[in-house]
């Protein structure tokens, strides 16, 4: 049977293509005030209704639509912003494609009304990519854009829709981006009569950034202002302590375009040098200005992707920038601005408490690669290798040096399948305490050798077995405190923050809401270290608000992690003999004493054998060394 083509319909095909512009609700909210922006607005509001989002209202104060174009409007690929491919290598609008209100109104019911300020004001109505009518209306200079019932027409895609906290998450993180970009917009967003977010609209970038943030983070941050002949910088960049879990808070934004682009993200990274502890990320605010030929922006339908042809230079300028920035600060902190305890939620006379993981551990993927069974590794002759004993998974211990070492202390592999907590190895070799080094590694011995044990991980993988079951108690009798402590958020924060409350009380962690974006504690489980209760809380929401959506079990294990390697002993921590040999004698009673949580090897082995060759005591014959050639 032949299948005939058939060319699709203008309806369907708008359908299909509304998927690539319209994921959810907030690229709605995106594309509207993208063509707010392009329309020259001073004042743009976005009004949010219903708990589903099913109205989102756009207002602005722009140019408008004269009365013969509004229909041409919502045809696809109809655009005031280009006429013809040369547009193309210099565009400094926003939108360009001609495919935001078509998408739209091709997936909802949208409402337009607008007027140019010199002829009368009209109204149009479009369902389905229907048009509807159309009829006078009063109305000022500008244009008001009312998006209804969202996906009615493709439930299918409705289907896909996370939570209504989630999705306005999402719509404020968007206002929030475009906020940073145009600082000069008085930019606005409600949700059910509540002020979700407010800028003035006077083009300081530093007040934008406090609205959305506090003014806590702009204690934080340092101004960066730098321009060559191809580039302009402005904006700021967080001190080596203001972190963050994941990259979301590098926001870059390119002739008014918040972008996404890894190659600058790692520029503005490798700008903090060695300043930044593994796995922290910095928060940072850009603002770049460069010739629109050299950036291409029709990658995706979404725009946000970009391609630029001199991202090497560019991200050797930022890298640059910001050494040149971070080496005229003083970057010492304050060691009494950590016993600030935050009483009120003023952001004006109190001292955020910055994440302080002196010990940080690298990940996985850093570690030497273990031989494989089939791939021996070949060495230099004479050549002594002392290999860690990672253990990870059930499948780790059958590397070669695991069973190698199961061979010495065990009648059998210990293989039994587990998940994320790996089973010991059967027998662990009886260790005698013999010196420090650098207040770091303690040297051991034991009947097969000498063995370096790293103190922190040693400790980290003791804390994490206790942790790991102290934090899934939650116990009626928590640690009160004395003086509550106060946590502020941005809008889109506090939402995921709300979403997650019964994730952190699932570890004896109860955040009660504060204010505009606020939270407070007045208690916390009795596993967190004393000293530590800000910080410690601090993190586990960042971790929360990285994540997103985590289930209790993932939080658990992550609680436990952390936690541990916070109460763990740091480097350059001297021990005496019997605080030393104690740490040794609570490891052997751990299931698996050979890792730390992260992975990292606790300790490495020196066989007899190894010891001998590294000394010359075994050296090969002269028959051996003849049977070469």
């Amino acid at each position: 049977m032949v299948t005939a083509i058939h060319e699709l319909s203008t309806r369907l095909a708008d359908q299909i293509s509304a998927g690539e512009v319209i994921e959810r609700p907030a690229s709605v909210v995106k594309e509207l005030v993208e063509n707010s922006i392009d329309a020259q607005s001073t004042k743009i509001d976005v009004v949010i209704e219903d708990t589903n989002h099913q109205v989102i209202k756009v207002i602005d104060n722009g140019t408008g639509i004269v009365p013969e174009q509004v229909e041409l409007a919502f045809r696809r690929y109809a655009t005031s912003k280009i006429s013809q491919s040369e547009d193309l290598t210099r565009i400094h609008s926003l939108g360009f494609r001609g495919e935001a209100l078509p998408s739209i109104a091709s997936i909802a019911k949208v409402t337009m009304q607008t007027s140019d300020g010199i002829h009368p004001g009209v109204q149009l109505q479009v369902m389905g990519g229907q048009l509807g009518t159309k009829q006078p209306a009063a109305s000022r200079r500008g244009t008001t854009v009312v998006v209804s019932d969202l996906f009615y027409n493709t439930p299918h895609r409705r289907r896909y829709l996370k939570s209504a906290n989630t999705e306005l998450a999402k719509i404020t993180e968007t206002i929030n981006q475009l906020a940073l970009g145009h600082p000069q917009i008085a930019i606005s967003l409600r949700h059910n009569q509540k002020e979700v977010l407010q800028t003035a609209g006077r083009g300081n970038l530093q007040q934008v950034i406090g609205g959305i943030y506090n003014n806590q983070i702009l204690k934080q941050l340092l101004a960066v202002d730098r321009s060559t002949d191809d580039f302009i910088v402005h904006g700021y960049i967080g001190k080596p302590e203001l972190t963050r879990a994941s990259r979301n808070y590098i926001s870059l934004i390119i002739n008014g375009r918040y972008v996404r682009n890894a190659d600058l993200s790692k520029a503005v990274i490798a700008g903090y040098g060695s300043k930044l502890m593994v796995g922290r990320f910095p928060m940072v605010i850009l603002e770049l200005t460069i010739d629109p030929s050299r950036l291409d922006v029709n990658v995706q339908p979404t725009k946000q992707a970009v391609r630029l042809l001199d991202h090497q230079e560019l991200g050797l300028f930022l890298t640059e920038t910001i050494s040149q920035r971070l080496q005229k600060q003083n970057l010492i902190p304050q060691a009494l601005d950590n016993k600030v305890v935050r009483t009120t939620v003023s952001a004006h006379n109190q001292m955020e408490v910055a994440l302080n993981l002196t010990e940080a551990t690298p990940p996985i993927a850093q570690l030497p690669a273990t031989p494989q069974p089939d791939q021996p590794v070949k060495l230099p002759q004479g050549s002594v290798v002392s290999v860690p004993i990672l253990v990870k998974t059930s499948d780790d211990l059958q590397q070669p040096a695991v069973r190698a070492f199961q061979q010495r202390y065990a009648q059998e592999p210990a293989a039994a399948p587990f998940k994320n907590q790996p089973t010991a190895l059967k027998t662990f070799p009886s260790l005698r305490y013999l010196a420090q080094v650098h207040g770091t590694y303690l040297v051991a011995e034991g009947d097969e050798g000498l063995y370096l044990i790293d103190q922190h991980a040693a400790q980290e993988r003791i804390n994490y077995e206790r942790l790991r079951v102290a934090v899934g108690k939650v116990e009626n009798s928590e640690q009160p405190l004395l003086v509550p402590l106060i946590f502020d958020y941005s809008a889109a924060e506090a939402l995921t923050i709300q979403q997650n409350l019964a994730t952190l009380a699932s570890i004896g962690l109860q955040l009660e809401p504060f204010g505009s974006n606020s939270f407070v504690v007045h208690q916390h489980p009795t596993w967190i270290k004393a000293g530590q209760e800000e910080s410690t809380i601090r993190e586990l929401i960042d971790w929360v608000l990285v994540h997103r959506q985590v289930s209790i079990a993932d939080f658990r294990e992550q609680t436990a992690i952390m936690a541990s390697c916070k109460q763990a002993i740091k480097a350059n921590h001297h021990l005496d003999q019997k605080q030393a040999v104690a740490l040794l004698q609570r490891l052997a009673q751990c299931e698996n004493p050979y890792n730390c949580p992260h992975g990292r090897p606790v300790l490495v082995h020196f066989s007899n054998t190894d010891l001998e060759t590294m000394f010359k005591r075994i050296q090969d014959t002269h028959d051996s060394k003849e049977s070469e050639f």
